[in-house]
């Protein structure tokens, strides 16, 4: 068996570059989704039930980024939250899913005004994709915005790119509340995924999801390829997640959970079947734009140091290189603490 090498955000490290860039204010981070928009900042919060509402949805645009109204819940529901969103003038996306009510959802969610949908399924290369995708694009034409995933392999980007998707997500498993790799023995390292999916010649964007626990790690996956990065750990516990925030003796929390996990699972569909993600609370973080405001400080310095100003120009100058176990160790904060 010929296995391939798979390189995770911590075996690499971005090799700095000469730079003339005087000031982070030079960085232009904008990216853009076909038939929706420009964004100033390339961060999408993930469709989870823990993640993004009305209040998310609200602030990722204030921000430049964007939201993507979870679908766990009625149809009625989530076109309240949606329309709710959109009577502002603000623009997010909205999720479905494959089941028997997904054109049904759709059409009722593009008549809010969302500005994309969003196919959300952990396991993306598959026949009902195909079908999804075909069907709405039959629905609904070329003018409404797709985005579709997940996906691991150059051959299922492709694959949905030609189905109908505008954009596709990348990685499976390495949400860290998700515990497919565990469970299954499926998947791949998000940074390798974003990697071999970057040499589609396919005109659709890609967003990266999975893994991503800093702004160290967006900037690679930028550098990587990504056109997009999709976040849930990183906002999970801000002011404008769902739900109350619970008191505990370490102090106030907020659920965060994955939606494959057994609590979501009994909350959305009333049964249990494959559990694959877990649930936990997590410290209160305060309001979601400090989150944001630190990441992109991160963001612009990391795409400095390779003598960059965007992101295209990041992608061209960029060089990785692999680093040793001692170089990770290294790559950390390593002061004895007291």
């Amino acid at each position: 068996m010929n296995l391939k090498r798979a390189l995770s955000f911590d075996d690499v490290l971005l090799i700095p570059q000469y730079s003339e860039v005087e000031s982070r204010s030079e960085i232009k981070m904008n990216q853009r989704l076909k038939n929706v928009g420009e964004f100033s900042l390339p961060i999408i919060s993930s469709p989870m039930d823990t993640i993004t509402g009305y209040e998310m949805s609200r602030a990722m645009h204030a921000a430049g980024g964007i939201g993507i109204v979870h679908r766990y819940n009625t149809i009625k529901e989530q076109v309240k939250i949606a329309s709710g969103v959109t009577s502002l003038g603000t623009i997010c996306g909205a999720a479905i899913g494959m089941g028997d009510d997904f054109v049904e959802r759709a059409i009722a969610l593009v008549n809010t005004g969302v500005g994309f949908l969003c196919i959300d399924v952990a396991h993306g290369h598959h026949s009902k994709m195909r079908y999804a995708l075909q069907t709405l694009r039959k629905t609904m034409g070329d003018s409404i915005h797709i985005m579709a995933g997940n996906v691991a392999t150059l051959e299922a980007f492709n694959n949905l790119a030609d189905w109908g998707a505008d954009s596709i997500r990348v990685g499976i498993g390495g949400g860290s509340i998700c515990s497919t790799r565990i469970k299954t023995g499926h998947g791949m390292p998000t940074l390798q995924s974003i990697m071999d999916c970057s040499l589609s010649d396919r005109d659709a964007a890609l967003v990266a999801d999975g893994g991503i626990r800093n702004s160290g790690d967006i900037t690679k996956a930028l550098a990587a390829g990504a056109d997009f990065v999709m976040v849930g750990s990183l906002l999970a516990g801000t002011d404008e997640t769902p739900g109350k925030t619970i008191e505990t003796k370490r102090g106030k929390m907020k659920a965060y959970r994955g939606m494959a996990s057994k609590e979501a699972q009994w909350k959305w569909r009333g049964r249990v079947s494959s559990i694959e993600g877990v649930a936990a609370i997590v410290p209160l973080k305060g309001p979601v734009d400090g989150v944001l405001s630190d990441l992109k400080v991160g963001i612009t310095s990391g795409i400095s140091y390779s003598g960059a100003t965007d992101v295209a120009s990041l992608q061209a100058k960029a060089r990785f290189i692999q680093q040793t176990t001692s170089g990770q160790v290294e790559s950390s904060t390593h002061i004895r603490r007291i």
